[in-house]
């Protein structure tokens, strides 16, 4: 089966100290993953309003991304990249925080809308939605109206540690990504086991 014809990782996130331990920022985590393993060094390029390198993963050429814009800013940079590099959307995977999964899973995809997604949402405003997504679960807060707060707070200890073990699952398979196709690789990890919810989990860490 011939691998998937990926160029570019994009990783959702907010910019800042502030926010890089928070569940919102997995997308973020996810790409610093890829560029650790695969020798790249992300540096801020003013020219696509992020921080960015090129790495090798196995034959293949993959630019990696941060948006140094917020999350509801994201489209912008990563579109900006994309034009440059004249990077069609279906050659783009974009690594994000999903409520609607509990931590510990992650779930590949292509196309689809933005689930209420802000990063998402202003992507697909820039790209269309032929992009494939990298989706790492984070879990739901007990009440809609918490669902700010939530996604802006870190993680408990146990949540957390279940989100990396997915993000590091994810950077094991995405070599095989590119040399296989997306068949194999979505059932790899989407048959993983994901551990049950601890009934203190959602509730504020601090």
């Amino acid at each position: 089966m011939p691998g998937l014809p990926i160029r570019m990782v994009a990783g959702l996130g907010n910019p800042g100290p502030e926010y890089a331990a928070t569940r919102h920022n997995a997308g973020f985590w996810f790409v610093d993953e890829l560029a650790r393993r695969h020798g790249g060094r992300l540096k801020p390029e003013r020219r696509y309003g992020g921080d960015a390198c090129r790495v090798s993963i196995g034959a293949t050429e993959v630019w990696l991304l941060k948006p140094m814009a917020y999350m509801n800013r994201s489209g912008s940079p990563i579109r900006a990249l994309c034009d440059y590099l004249q990077i069609p959307a279906s050659e783009i995977v974009v690594a994000h925080d999903d409520l609607d999964l509990p931590p510990g899973t992650v779930r590949l995809k292509r196309g689809g809308g933005a689930g209420g997604h802000n990063g998402l949402k202003d992507t697909i405003t820039h790209l269309g939605e032929d992009f494939w997504r990298l989706r790492f679960g984070i879990g739901r807060p007990a009440y809609r109206d918490e669902v700010i707060g939530y996604v802006l707070k870190r993680a408990s200890a146990a949540e957390e540690e279940r989100m990396l073990e997915a993000i590091g699952l994810a950077a094991d398979e995405f070599p095989r990504l590119l040399a296989e196709g997306a068949g194999k690789v979505m059932n790899r990890l989407h048959a993983r086991p994901v551990a049950p919810a601890d009934p203190e989990e959602g509730r504020d860490p601090g």
